[in-house]
């Protein structure tokens, strides 16, 4: 079994490189088809719409969660979930990535957290090494845009500076929400070096053409429930590698979600 592990994770190794790396392949891809681009936007309409709902009712501000989640919660366990189904993953050219988080802080407040959400210049201290850099460039009331440069290391390290809208809701001072949209997003080369620079739009890989978040959290209990939905597009696959290159590139946004709450547990606790 492991051995087989093993060779499944070479063969995914060499056929990522190959599908991401490939000069005629790089160009083909560097920017994201207008029918997946489309359909990511539908896709959002119906996630938002859904959220709208439900952070309008104390009741059902959080997503439910299968019976006997709360006790591994009060554990310090995260309940990772993903919500595309195969076959609505599959867009033209490229994948659609849904994932839920959900975690708990004992003794945690909302005002708590959605301090640490708004203070953008500490996501270096809080949540590094994913987050570099972070900054507001303009703030009005419950909205922002903010600049920050993440890195992401698996297989490769891929750093990227990104652009996002931010806003900020709370139904209640137990009950609140944010919603993060990704304006831009380029790919750095050469990051930290004297040389880096933004690859252009043909020169980028399709690591990642949108991403937006969505933060929704419940003061009860003790502490805070905290879910997070992220939803992201990312080039898509060659069929005849799926088999071997899927379970890597769907790990890729699980494992960043598992970081980010504990990341965020670890924060409040300070």
């Amino acid at each position: 079994m492991k051995r087989r592990q093993f060779l499944i994770a070479q063969i995914s190794l060499f056929f990522y490189g190959l599908i991401f790396f490939t000069p005629s392949s790089r160009r083909a891809m560097a920017e994201p088809p207008a029918k997946a681009v489309s359909a990511f936007n539908l896709y959002i309409d119906g996630v938002e719409s859904r959220l709208d709902r439900q952070h309008r009712s104390r009741d059902s501000f959080l997503a439910s969660l299968a019976p006997g989640s709360q006790a591994g919660l009060r554990r310090g366990e995260l309940v990772i979930q993903q919500l595309t189904l195969s076959d609505r993953g599959e867009l033209p050219g490229a994948l659609l990535h849904h994932w839920r988080g959900t975690a708990f802080a004992p003794g945690a407040k909302a005002a708590d957290f959605e301090r640490l959400m708004r203070d953008f210049n500490s996501y270096p201290q809080h949540f590094s090494p994913q987050v570099i850099q972070a900054r507001v460039v303009a703030r009005k009331d419950d909205r922002m845009r903010a600049v920050m440069r993440v890195r992401q290391q698996h297989v490769i390290t891929v750093v990227m500076d990104t652009a996002y809208d931010v806003n900020f809701g709370r139904l209640d001072a137990q009950h609140g929400y944010s919603v993060s949209r990704s304006t831009r997003i380029s790919e750095i080369d050469s990051a930290g070096n004297a040389n880096e620079r933004a690859l252009s739009a043909d020169e980028e890989h399709g690591f990642l053409w949108r991403q937006n978040t969505y933060w929704s959290y419940e003061e009860r209990d003790g502490g805070l429930h905290m879910q997070i939905e992220s939803v992201s597009l990312t080039r898509s696959i060659p069929a005849i590698i799926g088999w071997a290159v899927r379970p890597f590139v769907e790990s890729v946004p699980r494992e960043s979600l598992e970081f980010t709450l504990r990341a965020t547990c670890n924060a409040l606790r300070q």
